[in-house]
């Protein structure tokens, strides 16, 4: 293997652009933390030990509207709940174990996630994993605090639109799943930004994200789709067998 030839694989080039991409975003978080009553230092706190920047938007989000701290964090616990389905799906691709997995887990976020399934084998996996996580983690502690220090100096941290950066990346990384998962996949796409679209104006924030997640449930229920029927002359000939991509 030539050296450095894993920093020009395509895990390693996907996982810069979203971790540099969406780790700018923290400038927004420092902004709202501050604006909303936070220390530079507690709003730090959060970016490096809560780590999931859409809990953390919602916590702020609720204290600067006069909400309660209790209320903020079980608003945020709420939204950060979807990362448990992920850790799920995770914790077997990746395959670690002991103190690994512990570390790991810390990480599981949305971006993380997407990078990582989008990967075709383990080792590209794991690589993704590792590199998203290291890149986003260091940009979005970093970029936290240079927002929440600068917030006196920002007009309108809105106007930079950051708080679109995620949901594109994402749905950028979604694309190629989608256009190879067949119609199944459309089917649950669709069902779940449906039911996420309609529920977002009359639930709490995270409410819909989770009840677009349950919609992947579905795919539990069906044929399996890496599996074919094959019938011959005689109906008892039926039978299936294994179809590898």
């Amino acid at each position: 293997m030539k050296p450095f030839s894993a920093f020009r694989s395509p895990a390693v080039r996907d996982s810069l652009g979203v971790g540099v991409a969406v780790g700018i975003a923290g400038l927004a978080f420092g902004t709202a933390a501050v604006a909303a009553g936070l220390t530079p230092m507690q709003a730090l706190f959060l970016s490096v030990f809560a780590f999931t920047g859409a809990s953390q938007f919602a916590l702020v989000g609720v204290i600067a509207g006069g909400g309660s701290l209790v209320a903020g964090v079980l608003g945020a616990l709420l939204l950060g709940a979807r990362n448990t389905l992920y850790g799920l799906r995770l914790a077997d691709l990746l395959g670690w174990r002991g103190v690994r997995r512990a570390v790991a887990a810390h990480g599981v976020i949305d971006e993380t996630t997407a990078v990582t399934l989008a990967q075709p084998d383990r080792a590209s996996s794991r690589l993704a994993f590792i590199t998203t996580y290291t890149v986003l983690g260091t940009f979005w502690t970093s970029t936290t605090v240079i927002g929440a220090l600068a917030t006196d100096r920002v007009g309108d941290i809105d106007a930079f639109g950051l708080d679109a950066v995620g949901p594109a990346i994402f749905l950028g990384l979604l694309w190629p799943r989608l256009r190879d998962g067949g119609p199944r996949s459309w089917l649950i796409a669709g069902l779940g930004a449906g039911t996420a679209l309609a529920a977002t104006p009359f639930l709490p924030p995270g409410v819909p994200v989770l009840l677009a997640a349950a919609v992947a449930l579905l795919a539990l229920f069906g044929p399996d789709p890496s599996t074919k029927t094959i019938s011959g002359p005689d109906s008892a000939d039926t039978h299936t067998e294994e179809v590898h991509p």
